[in-house]
């Protein structure tokens, strides 16, 4: 179907590289070590901090490694998985704030993320922060705005019931707004991610193939979720998961299996592994 040579493939996590309960199956885990045995770079795309992303790079056998890559916080780390840094594009104090004035306005729950840390301003802290915290394995600290004038956020999330948020954004005003200074993603129905200007999976990974002297071409991509969009229409191979939101789907050049069954091993042995 795809007369190219594929070279890396750029996977994102939830719902897509790992099942429902967010374990890795042993079908995609053979795969993507076969991959790697052919000289495939797979790079692990998410909105992920980067501890949530370490305990499956060491399952997969890609951590710890000068020639190996991951794309986290929604692209704005770029690194080698033993840590070189690439890209690193923070989303920084004046946006933060701003967001942060924004959430109160809007009565939504709010957080920023540093590579270590969630902080939150609001003492009610919300339901969906304790499950980030505990997906991603970082703690959570309460800091007042002022107070998170030396931390070094990466990006930060409105998160809330997906009513909530869909009401939060009829009137898209006070965002819009925000956008020269701002990337506003909707990575799931609960979460809606603030990067600084221009960052993206998509842009990560045209500095990643830069680095690796590759082109979009030579790149697959596999995604689901709102914050994939980017990737797939940069990747010379878009695959969206069975499970994937209408608009991916749209997007992408084909369609692959669901996260529940096996979509990731599939697609690439598929259209890489040929």
């Amino acid at each position: 179907m795809f007369d190219i040579k594929i070279k890396a493939i750029a996977i994102d996590i939830d719902d897509t590289l790992v099942n429902s309960g967010k374990k890795l199956t042993a079908s995609v885990k053979l795969v993507i070590q076969k991959a790697k045995a052919a000289g495939i770079k797979v790079v692990l795309c998410t909105g992920r901090p980067l501890s949530g992303v370490l305990p499956l790079l060491e399952q997969l056998q890609l951590d710890g490694q000068k020639d190996q890559y991951v794309v986290s916080f929604g692209g704005s780390l770029v690194q080698t998985t033993d840590g070189t840094i690439i890209s690193s594009v923070p989303l920084g104090y004046e946006a933060y704030v701003d967001l942060e004035y924004l959430a109160r306005k809007k009565g939504l729950h709010f957080h920023a993320i540093s590579k270590d840390r969630i902080y939150t301003a609001d003492r009610d802290i919300g339901e969906y922060t304790i499950y980030e915290s505990s997906l991603v394995s970082l703690n959570v600290s309460y800091r007042t705005p002022a107070e998170m004038r030396d931390v070094k956020i990466v990006k930060a999330m409105f998160i809330d019931p997906p009513e909530i948020i869909e009401a939060a954004l009829k009137d898209y005003t006070a965002f819009a707004e925000l956008e020269d200074r701002v990337t506003f993603t909707r990575s799931t129905p609960f979460y809606y991610e603030a990067n600084a200007k221009g960052v993206s999976k998509g842009s990560a990974l045209k500095r990643l193939c830069e680095e690796l002297q590759i082109t979009s071409e030579n790149l697959m991509a596999i995604g689901d979720g709102g914050n994939d969009l980017s990737m797939i229409k940069f990747a010379g191979i878009g695959v969206a998961m069975g499970n994937a939101i209408p608009e991916l789907k749209k997007s992408a050049q084909v369609v692959t299996e669901d996260n529940n069954h096996d979509g990731v091993a599939r697609a690439i042995e598929k259209y890489a592994l040929k």
